[in-house]
């Protein structure tokens, strides 16, 4: 992955000039005041960490080199990919990098590591595939810290075809898992936008939801079985699909950011891999609308496999189609919905038939399959799109989050009147988006996008104030602090405010009772007393 951007620097682009000139004569965008600094211009303080304390981690990681303290490495493993990351370290802060990364090659040696970091009294943050947004990389510690880097636990340790199973070790990353399914004749269906970047096991530490979440359900519903390793001994949890044998302790891990433990490898159901995909587009005339039809389908089906609705200014802009961003979307206004369905030839056109008819009597308009083709082409491209935003600068960042039925209007109108009274109070016009990707019967997310120009000096500070407000909004609406997105460090005190002091104090309990020492991403998740 890129250093200081999103997935491979080859895919980048450059947003074409008609779209640069939009950004500057609508939103007031000019080109940031200096480039991005080079890989080489980036300096990063000497590690804390000891020969002695070097040669400990050697040991436990199976040797020295998987241990590493060049600048480099360390820089790759600094924070995570949300936007304010991304223009801490392209202006050269590297405040938050690890004193070393240590790169364990299995369950023990993971054991091992977390051991030696309870010694030595230094933090450890587990590493995936580093693409996490809200602070979930960057402890709040004063000391010394690793970066656990599970690259190398990249195997399918088993495939059960009977119970549709696999074994999967949290490093894999999710094509190379795919991959591996797919040869097998099975699928996971987990297809998040981070997908060509994340690994397993970041995606049961932070409760991944994917794009065809309604068809194959969330990343913790896959999941029926984890081994964890923690500062005192490990956690293997899941001996049956499901159980009444207390409170399910797997739920307790997922989502836990590595804030509890390690995950090292997941038990997860695999479907086969589909016969048939097809996507297409609907037309609706407002978000009120389209989500009224989405709500028919999530509740009494046919349920698609994908199921997405974008606003009218997602629309309009076209980024509900990244790779034909600025070409006015498929919709001639209204709200474009995007929807999929996977299985046999016949099973397919049976549920597209039967959704046609509700969405028809919702007022859809069936726009055919191109626009499902756009979307299912640059189904991965909207980070490319916001490194392009700023390497024009512009100001790119999203924010999510979920809602029951009756309460989405006044969440959706809230959030956005939140950003857009922030940043236009700041002098810089937004222009906020939002789109439906995930449905349940009960509800739904919402996931917003905002563009603004970058304000004056720091753009990091500029955003905040905007953040801040965009958070309370949620939490005053009765929304989740986070759909999919995860805590982090960045949504402690709302996620602090949602469970309530009870639900602190018992969080606290568990990270006192796996972790003592309190080596585990420090400041991540659990809020401090």
């Amino acid at each position: 992955m890129a250093w200081n951007g999103w997935g491979d620097p080859s895919r980048a682009a450059p947003l074409p000039d008609a779209a640069v000139g939009l950004l500057r004569d609508l939103l007031g965008v000019r080109p940031a005041a200096a480039p991005p600094l080079p890989l080489d211009g980036v300096a990063v303080a000497p590690t804390r960490l000891t020969g002695e304390a070097l040669e400990a981690f050697a040991r436990a990681a199976g040797g020295a080199e998987h241990v590493r303290t060049d600048d480099e490495s360390r820089i790759r493993h600094t924070r995570g990919r949300s936007t304010p990351d991304l223009l801490r370290i392209r202006r050269g802060d590297t405040a938050d990098a690890p004193d070393a990364v240590v790169l364990p090659g299995g369950h023990d040696e993971v054991l091992a590591v977390l051991r030696a970091c309870t010694a030595l009294g230094v933090a450890a943050v587990p590493f995936g595939g580093g693409t996490s947004v809200v602070g979930g990389l960057a402890p709040r510690t004063a000391g010394p810290f690793v970066a656990v880097d599970l690259r190398r636990l990249d195997r399918m340790v088993s495939l059960d075809p009977v119970s549709r199973t696999a074994v999967l070790e949290a490093g894999l990353r999710a094509p190379a898992a795919e991959a591996l399914l797919n040869a097998e004749g099975f699928t996971l269906g987990h297809f998040p936008q981070s997908f060509e970047w994340a690994s397993i096991g970041g995606f049961a530490a932070a409760r991944s939801s994917g794009q065809a979440s309604a068809g194959y359900g969330r990343f913790d519903e896959m999941v029926v079985g984890l081994t964890v390793a923690t500062p005192r001994g490990t956690l293997e949890l899941g001996r049956a699909p499901r159980s009444a044998a207390g409170p399910d302790l797997r739920q307790l891990v997922l989502g836990s950011e590595g804030a509890f433990g390690v995950v090292t490898s997941v038990r997860v159901q695999v479907r086969p891999v589909p016969k048939t995909r097809l996507y297409e587009g609907w037309r609706f005339a407002s978000f009120a609308a389209g989500t009224a039809a989405l709500r028919r389908l999530a509740q009494d089906g046919p349920r698609p496999t994908v199921l997405r609705l974008s606003d009218e200014a997602e629309t309009a802009v076209g980024l509900a189609e990244p790779d034909a961003v600025g070409g006015g979307g498929a919709a001639p206004g209204g709200c474009l919905a995007v929807l999929g369905y996977e299985g046999t030839a016949q099973e397919a056109a049976r549920r597209r038939a039967e959704a046609a008819e509700v969405l028809r009597a919702c007022g859809g308009e069936p726009l055919g399959e191109g626009p499902g083709r756009g979307w299912e082409h640059g189904r991965y491209a909207a980070p490319y799109l916001r490194d392009a935003l700023l390497d024009a600068g512009a100001f790119a960042e999203t924010l999510e989050t979920a809602g029951f039925w009756a309460g989405l209007p006044a969440l959706y109108d809230a959030v956005r009147t939140a950003l857009t009274t922030a940043l236009a109070g700041a002098g810089t016009p937004p222009l906020v988006m939002c789109h439906v990707s995930h449905v349940y019967p009960a509800g739904a997310s919402l996931y917003f996008t905002v563009v603004s120009a970058q304000g004056a000096d720091d753009p990091v500070a500029h955003w905040a104030p905007a953040k801040r407000a965009a958070c309370d909004a949620i939490a005053a609406a009765g929304g989740t602090i986070s759909h999919h997105h995860g805590v982090g460090t960045d949504h402690l005190a709302w996620y602090a405010e949602e469970v309530g002091p009870l639900g602190v104090e018992v969080l606290r309990a568990v990270k006192d009772r796996l972790d003592p020492a309190g080596i585990l991403n420090p400041g991540v998740l659990v809020p401090s007393s």
